[in-house]
């Protein structure tokens, strides 16, 4: 899931979650209202998708912060994919 989310054993609601992240990291000027109504046919309510943007702005405002410091991992965390934590 941490290299393709598409390829993972999700439920409907969580593809519509991820779909939905992404088009708000990579495309956040075509957002809509029918992005919204998407989450709230998989259940989601208003608190639920206030929720989900805070969390994507703030990974996304994040990993900016740190691109554009040139902030480096510490030498102790893997690459995705490596092995057990």
């Amino acid at each position: 899931m941490a290299r393709d989310w598409r390829g993972a054993p999700l439920t409907d609601a969580d593809r519509a979650l991820c779909a939905f992240a992404v088009k708000l990291t990579r495309d956040q000027h075509k957002m809509s209202p029918e992005d919204l109504d998407g989450l709230r046919a998989h259940g989601f309510d208003d608190r639920a998708i206030l929720d989900a943007v805070q969390v994507i702005g703030y990974f996304n405002y994040v990993t900016k912060l740190a691109d554009g410091l040139g902030v480096e991992l510490e030498d102790f965390v893997r690459p995705w994919g490596d092995g057990p934590g």
